[in-house]
C-alpha cells in the first residue's frame, strides 16, 4: 500500500500516465476531484480556488491571507485523501503537503518542448508561437507559486524519487517504472508512517477550519492530540482559547486539544 504522487508540467503526457498507473495497480486516481470537493465543503467558487493553486500570490494576496487560506482548503481535501492510502494523485503540489511520509513515492513526469507544444496545437488548434507562449507562461508560473508559498522549485529533481523523461521511454515504460517502484518495500506503509499521514490530515483538517478567522494559526497533532498556536491582540477576548478549543474537540478523530494564545506584532 502506498501513495502516488505524480508531478508533470502542461501537456507533458503526466495525467495518461498516472490515469494508467492507477488502472494498473487498481489505486485511485485523484485530480481535480479536489478541487471540486474543497470548492463544496468549504463553499468557495471553484476559479478562485484553481487561481489560489496555480498562481503566485499577489502583493495584495500576500497581506490578506486569501491565498493561504484556498490552500489550505485544499491540503485539506488532498490529504484526507492520502489518509486513505493506495491512491496516485496528479496535480500540482500534492507532493508539498506530505513529503516527509515515507510510502509517498514522488515522481517527476517530463516531455520535450517541441512535443509539449506540438500537443497544445492539435488540441487547441493554435499556431506555434501562440502554444509555446501558453507552456512558457504555465511552467513559470507553476515554479513561482511554488518559489512564493513553499521557497522550493517545483521542477528541482532532489524533490522526486523517480524523475521520467516521455521521449524514448514511452507511456507504458513509464508506467511499469512507476508500478515496479511502488511495490518495492521502502514505499510501503508502516504503522508509523500511516500514523504520520493521520496526522497531517487532521492538522490540515483544523487549520482549514480555524484559519478564516485565524489566518496565521499553526497546528500540529500527535495521535489525536492537537495543538493550536494563534496570534491574539491586547483587546482579544479573554476566552478565545476557550472558544477555539471547544471549536477543535468537535472534529472527528481528536483526542484533546490546547490553544496557545501568541501575542501578535504591529506587523505581523
Amino acid at each position: 500500500m502506498s501513495i502516488i504522487t505524480i508531478s508533470r508540467g502542461s501537456f507533458s503526457k503526466g495525467k495518461e500516465v498516472a490515469e494508467k498507473v492507477a488502472e494498473k495497480l487498481h489505486y485511485r486516481s485523484v485530480s481535480r476531484e479536489v478541487v471540486l470537493d474543497a470548492s463544496k465543503d468549504f463553499q468557495i467558487p471553484q476559479n478562485r480556488l484553481d487561481h489560489a493553486i496555480h498562481d503566485a500570490p499577489s502583493i495584495f494576496e500576500r497581506f490578506t491571507y486569501e491565498k493561504q487560506k484556498y490552500i489550505a482548503y485544499v491540503a485539506s481535501e488532498i490529504l484526507s485523501h492520502f489518509k486513505n492510502d493506495n491512491i496516485v494523485y496528479h496535480g500540482l503540489a500534492g507532493h508539498f503537503f506530505a513529503s516527509n511520509i515515507s510510502h509517498l513515492l514522488k515522481v517527476r513526469i517530463i516531455a520535450n518542448m517541441e512535443d509539449r507544444i506540438a500537443a497544445l496545437m492539435e488540441k487547441d488548434h493554435l499556431d506555434r508561437n501562440q502554444a509555446a507562449s501558453f507552456l512558457e507562461k504555465d511552467d513559470r508560473d507553476r515554479k513561482a507559486w511554488s518559489y512564493q508559498i513553499y521557497g522550493l522549485d517545483t521542477t528541482d529533481n532532489k524533490l522526486y524519487d523517480l524523475i521520467i523523461h516521455i521521449n524514448k521511454i514511452s507511456i507504458d515504460d513509464a508506467v511499469n517504472l512507476i508500478c515496479q517502484t511502488a511495490i518495492m518495500p521502502q514505499f510501503k506503509a508502516t504503522p508509523e508512517s500511516q500514523q504520520m499521514i493521520e496526522d497531517l490530515a487532521l492538522s490540515a483538517k483544523i487549520k482549514a477550519l480555524l484559519i478564516n478567522d485565524h489566518p496565521t494559526c499553526g497546528v500540529t497533532s500527535t495521535n489525536g492530540s492537537v495543538a493550536i498556536e494563534v496570534r491574539a491582540s491586547l483587546h482579544t477576548d479573554t476566552k478565545l482559547a476557550e472558544t477555539i478549543e471547544k471549536k477543535v474537540l468537535n472534529v472527528q478523530g481528536v483526542a484533546s486539544a490546547t490553544v496557545k494564545l501568541r501575542p501578535a506584532g504591529f506587523f505581523s
